[in-house]
């Protein structure tokens, strides 16, 4: 594990990820949810997908960054 690169999420980007694949909440709800809007839920949502998917296909580590 030591040798792996590692890409690091955001604690936001943790929820937005979480809202969306495991509560199946829609854009507008997830939003809401955390208290931003439907634009920025969407690009704090792009962002963790890209990071996730790198991670996965790529054999890197996932970090999650505490605030």
């Amino acid at each position: 594990m030591r040798n792996l690169e590692v890409v690091e999420l955001t604690a936001e980007e943790v929820e937005a990820y979480r809202l969306r694949h495991l509560k199946d909440l829609d854009q507008r709800a997830a939003a809401k949810k955390m208290a931003t809007s439907p634009s920025t839920y969407q690009r704090i949502l792009y962002a963790a997908s890209e990071k996730i998917a790198s991670a996965l296909t790529e054999g890197k580590a996932i970090k999650i960054l505490k605030k």
